[in-house]
């Protein structure tokens, strides 16, 4: 007589439920091996919640590495638009970070408070940001500097910091476009000396010790007819990326069912994307028209 349908096909299963069980134990003896102890050595870096995270990347040897590339001083156009784009990377890639600051060879990426990225752990943030920067700026450095080949990798390093108000965090940024402001008055005052009077380095570095601000607007205009307000707001107040709405056009090609070949037509779609900015971050005026960088619920 036959046995029942359901006996055979437990009878059946059996020697794979049991091979099945085994590879699970073995699994399981595998992944709580005796080496695992190593993991407690692992510090616990995870950054505390309801923070802003701001992570900043500065140029590693960058003096070496601009005059090696024969980037023009005291700005360079060119390098700045591959830092821009660099960082337009990163923040397309964690779409977390809520407002992004450039100058010289440096970025900052401010995480909002709310992001779970990584498990909030710092090592994470930094070595995410460090990475997919670097490789960005070497993968477009032909499209900003065509005639210059990449000689060396550049190198950048790379620091967490927490910030617990959204006024620490703006007071971060206004110190950060503050030394922007310092630095390239310093720097084309410094240069259009050498340049211009040529004088050595160490002349010029001598005429500019112990100046102030206004000294050195002077010696723009009065010996140079500099005017230093006129000079790029990119030079003077940085770069500035915070994700805006734009349109773009593109040309897609549509086969109608009527016709045999297809009909390129332009197609207008709308992203969301960072954007570049070149203004001032210091004053009220710009966080009244971008509220919702620093709303937590966006």
């Amino acid at each position: 007589m036959w046995a029942p349908s359901s006996f055979k096909v437990r009878y059946c299963l059996y020697p794979a439920s049991l091979a099945l069980r085994r590879c699970l134990r073995l699994g399981v003896l595998m992944a709580k091996s005796k080496f695992e102890y190593v993991r407690n050595f692992e510090a616990d870096d995870t950054c505390l919640p309801h923070c802003w995270v701001v992570v900043r990347l500065d140029g590693r040897n960058f003096h070496r590495f601009a005059e090696k590339h024969n980037f023009a001083k005291p700005n360079d156009s060119r390098a700045l638009h591959l830092m821009t784009k660099s960082a337009q990377t990163v923040m397309e890639e964690l779409e977390d970070i809520v407002i992004a600051y450039g100058q010289s060879d440096e970025y900052s990426f401010v995480f909002k408070p709310k992001s779970n990225w990584f498990k909030r752990r710092a090592s994470k943030f930094m070595t995410h940001v460090a990475s997919q920067f670097a490789s960005s700026y070497v993968f477009y450095w032909r499209d900003y500097f065509e005639a210059q080949p990449l000689l060396y990798p550049p190198g950048f390093d790379g620091r967490v910091v927490l910030y617990p108000s959204n006024q620490t965090l703006k007071d971060y940024l206004s110190w950060r476009q503050a030394d922007c402001h310092i630095n390239n008055l310093y720097n084309t005052v410094y240069w259009t000396l050498i340049q211009q009077s040529g004088l050595t380095p160490e002349q010029a570095q001598e005429r500019l010790k112990g100046t102030l601000a206004a000294d050195k607007n002077e010696i723009l205009f009065s010996q140079f007819n500099i005017n230093y307000n006129n000079e790029p707001l990119m030079y003077r107040k940085g770069t500035v990326l915070i994700w805006q709405k734009v349109e773009e056009v593109t040309t897609k090609e549509v086969k109608l069912p009527a016709e045999l070949e297809g009909k390129k037509m332009a197609v207008t779609r709308t992203r969301t994307k960072p954007v570049p900015l070149h203004c001032d971050i210091i004053g009220d005026a710009f966080w009244k028209e971008h509220p919702e960088i620093l709303d937590e619920n966006s």
